[in-house]
């Protein structure tokens, strides 16, 4: 059958073809939630397109569909490209590639229709959670048995954290989503709100960030044609982010009545994240120290150094508003929006936009169809997360402090309707940004040889 051809890395052309895609569907969906907080009246009652509807199907979509098939596409091509042997099996790739598509679309649907766990980020239904699961196996399998018959002594950074984040996100995502019970996908009481952002929280940490650091360790010293700066360093920030990272999803509950000690533990977690954090950021920078120029050159090192920069500024904002006292101010309204939109948008995605332009050259053996059109997605991402950065944060600062001087939320939605409509805008231009990538992949996946670069 030719959907499962063994064809040299066309499980990652796939994943990367998939995810240009789902980056469209998922910023119109976004738009069109975007729309409903400017206009509530403009779209109808719609019921599959309601805003308590379409906010969870945009962020599934942007999160598995975009970001998340971005990057295992991606480590579809390291970790061969590091044992230096051919993947194990192209055929088992492709399989999961269906299966990966296939839970999307039967999220998506089922959501727009109404069926959902209503549970944040673990919204789609059981059937969905297993084809999910079975695919996380599949890829596992497939990446470790490549592993296992590697050519090279020395398995570097990637592979550790790209393995990591399959076994990590495979229970997580089995908890989160309390697979044992088919009927809720949930239990009951606070274990489940403390379980729910066990998962919530880790799906950005244990998923999309080990996968995106993978990424930038591989890009970075490639396009400053540097070796890395520290291996060591490197270990200490896999393991660090490992032991830290599991316990901090509590910090969304500071206001609710969870053990203190819970409390304490991920306040105090959030604080050390600085240590992962730091060990990459420090060490990718030395390495691309007095290089800089190469990346601004390169299309998917431009990526990569500006997921970067926003990894960083996500990273700083984290520790801060779990603080007790910040979160009088920041929690429940537009300023934890934004920081969402840095970590899944901001930081793994443009980092995934970044992989994707960086390794469609060595995996289809020729060049990109278009620098120029890569470099205009790049300023409309750029642009549009910035956006998003500032209209939000201002928005959830309005919200909060109006909250704690007392004003009902009634009087609060007309001083916040002027930044729901720049939100539009804002919205419009990533939806351009997706267009021209989902263009520009296609062209780069079917030029001839010796088409455009």
């Amino acid at each position: 059958m030719p959907f499962l051809t063994e064809e040299p890395h066309g499980t990652a052309k796939a994943l990367f073809l998939g995810s240009a895609f789902w980056f469209l569907v998922g910023t119109l969906e976004g738009l069109t939630g975007a729309v409903h907080l400017a206009a509530p009246d403009l779209l109808g009652n719609i019921s599959w397109l309601v805003f308590g509807r379409i906010r969870p199907v945009h962020t599934s979509t942007m999160i598995f569909g975009f970001v998340g098939s971005a990057l295992l596409g991606a480590a579809f091509c390291l970790v061969p490209m590091l044992s230096r042997v051919p993947l194990w099996s192209e055929r088992l790739g492709k399989v999961t590639v269906w299966l990966w598509n296939l839970a999307i679309v039967a999220g998506t649907a089922t959501l727009a229709l109404g069926h959902s766990q209503s549970r944040e980020y673990a919204e789609w239904i059981w059937p969905v959670d297993v084809v999910v699961l079975f695919g996380l196996a599949l890829v596992f399998l497939n990446l470790l048995c490549t592993v296992a018959a590697r050519r090279e002594n020395t398995l570097y950074i990637s592979a550790w954290y790209i393995l990591a984040a399959l076994v990590t996100t495979f229970f997580i995502y089995f908890f989160g989503n309390a697979v044992w019970n088919p009927r809720t996908g949930a239990i009951s009481g606070m274990p489940d709100a403390i379980l729910a952002w066990f998962y919530g929280h880790g799906v950005v940490g244990l998923f999309l960030t080990p996968l995106a650091v993978a990424v930038a360790y591989y890009v970075v010293p490639n396009v400053a044609r540097s070796p890395l700066y520290s291996h060591t360093l490197s270990l200490v920030g896999f393991w660090s982010l490992l032991m830290i990272y599991t316990h901090i999803g509590a910090h969304h509950l500071l206001q609710t009545p969870i053990p203190t000690w819970l409390k304490v533990l991920a306040v105090s977690g959030s604080i050390a994240m600085v240590i992962p954090v730091a060990t990459v950021l420090v060490n990718l920078w030395l390495t691309m120290r007095g290089r800089l120029g190469l990346f601004h050159e390169d299309p998917g090192g431009k990526f990569v150094m500006a997921g970067l920069v926003w990894y960083l500024l996500v990273c700083l904002q984290g520790p801060l508003q779990s603080l007790p006292v910040v979160q009088r101010v920041t929690h429940l309204n537009n300023w934890v929006v934004a920081h969402a939109h840095m970590g899944v948008l901001g930081f793994a995605g443009t980092i995934g936009l970044g992989g994707m332009y960086f390794l469609l050259p060595r995996v289809t053996g020729r060049p990109l169809h278009s620098r120029v059109l890569a470099d205009l997605q790049y300023w409309l991402v750029l642009l549009g997360m910035a956006g998003f950065f500032v209209v939000l944060t201002a928005a959830g600062l309005v919200q909060g402090n109006s909250w704690l001087n007392g004003e009902t939320v009634y009087r609060t939605l007309p001083m916040l309707h002027p930044y729901m409509v720049v939100r539009v805008g804002v919205g419009v231009l990533l939806f351009g940004a997706a267009a021209v990538g989902l263009y520009n992949v296609v062209r780069s996946l079917r030029e001839p040889e010796g088409g455009a670069g």
